[in-house]
């Protein structure tokens, strides 16, 4: 599996897909869960690679291969995501690759 480098994210807040979330049209709705679900892929690499530099300030609850299980999970999704957008004419900024 390939992740990104922590300096290279660009995280997005979830308070920001709000209007998106709610929108009428279904391309904004799409982009909505798109960009909710990058941030949280991001936020949760960042976490691990912190873990992997021993620079966590807590001890996290479960192993750490459930985490890479969720990790895994969460690009296969994204990646559907891309593909289906390009089908769809949707606008994605990708910061996750």
């Amino acid at each position: 599996m390939v992740h990104p480098k922590r300096s290279n994210y660009i995280m997005k807040k979830l308070k920001d897909t709000v209007a998106l979330m709610i929108s009428a049209d279904y391309k904004e709705r799409f982009q909505a869960e798109f960009y909710q679900l990058e941030t949280r892929y991001l936020k949760l690499r960042a976490m691990c690679d912190k873990w992997d530099e021993d620079e966590l300030e807590f001890e996290p609850t479960c192993p750490r291969g459930m985490y890479d299980k969720q990790l895994e999970a969460m690009i296969d999704y994204l990646n559907v995501l891309v593909d289906r957008a390009k089908l769809e004419n949707v606008e994605l900024e990708i910061s996750y690759k």
